[in-house]
């Protein structure tokens, strides 16, 4: 006589909408900078993380002060997580329904959006036809704080700027700093500068070279926006500081090495966020080919 079989605990599946916002808030850093990728509101994400909870029965946040910190189960279902997304996407990829993939953001300073991106753009198009980009111009600065609120994939800046969390840099080429203007401006007993407010590396590097080399100076003209800047020093108000491939793509004079003292090279730096998609890991390693050969 056969004995009877029992029956087997039903299986429960973890949704992956859920994951993919737990994900989201880790890499975030709270709930509500991570609204700003996922597109619900806070309330929506802490409904979501209850459900997890629920499914899981487990704990995988709790409260430190006013921030949100994951319990030892929240460490654990990070790297299954992100493992899941990744089978989850490479499924769809593959098998699913073709549709427009999302699109890839990207930050670069001014100097880089006159200068390589036009050339990048036309290669990359070659190879990813139906890709939507996404591309913000603005300073160093202002761009990784996007790239924190995870608001930027990509970021080509200046200057090194340090390690950030679930992402990688490396730099891709150094450029000369170069004094640009009229040097007739300079015929005076303090040197007149055309500069973006802080902050700033060209700022600090302009200044900071003045003061050591003990030369007189007066900001004549001080603005958050780089075209304002540019038009200062076209119109001959006064002298500032860049790159050289920033001078030579906007047609501004160079001053001569001898006039003021040596400002110095800056390095050019690419952020990328871990686990990008082929079209924008191919996307990076254009800019890193163009920024190099600058």
């Amino acid at each position: 006589m056969s004995t009877p079989s029992l029956p087997q605990r039903m299986a429960r599946n973890v949704p992956t909408e859920l994951l993919r916002s737990f994900v989201a808030i880790v890499e975030a850093g709270s709930m509500a900078q991570a609204t700003e990728t996922i597109f619900l509101t806070q309330s929506a994400l802490s409904l979501q993380m209850k459900r997890l909870e629920d499914v899981l029965q487990q704990k995988l946040f709790r409260r430190d002060g006013r921030k949100l910190v994951l319990t030892p189960a929240g460490e654990e279902l990070v790297a299954y997580a992100r493992q899941l997304l990744t089978l989850n996407d490479r499924i769809m990829h593959k098998l699913g329904h073709v549709s427009d993939p999302e699109p890839i953001t990207v930050g670069m300073v001014q100097d880089f959006a006159d200068t390589l991106l036009p050339d990048v753009l036309a290669r990359f198009r070659l190879e990813h036809p139906r890709c939507r980009l996404t591309i913000r111009v603005g300073g160093s600065v202002e761009l990784l704080e996007m790239f924190d609120r995870s608001r930027l994939d990509i970021v080509l800046c200046l200057g090194q700027h340090g390690d950030r969390p679930n992402s990688s840099w490396r730099i891709v080429g150094h450029d000369k700093m170069v004094w640009i203007g009229d040097p007739s401006t300079l015929d005076q007993p303090e040197i007149p500068l055309v500069l973006l407010e802080p902050p700033c590396r060209f700022r600090d590097a302009a200044l900071g070279t003045l003061a050591k080399a003990r030369r007189d100076y007066r900001i004549v003209l001080e603005t958050p926006h780089l075209p304002a800047m540019r038009a200062g020093v076209r119109s001959g108000l006064g002298a500032s500081c860049r790159t050289r491939r920033f001078a030579a793509a906007e047609g501004l004079s160079t001053l001569p090495a001898r006039l003021l003292p040596e400002v110095p090279e800056i390095e050019t730096i690419l952020i990328q966020r871990n686990g990008l998609p082929d079209a924008a890991q191919d996307l990076a390693e254009l800019l890193v080919q163009a920024a190099s050969d600058q």
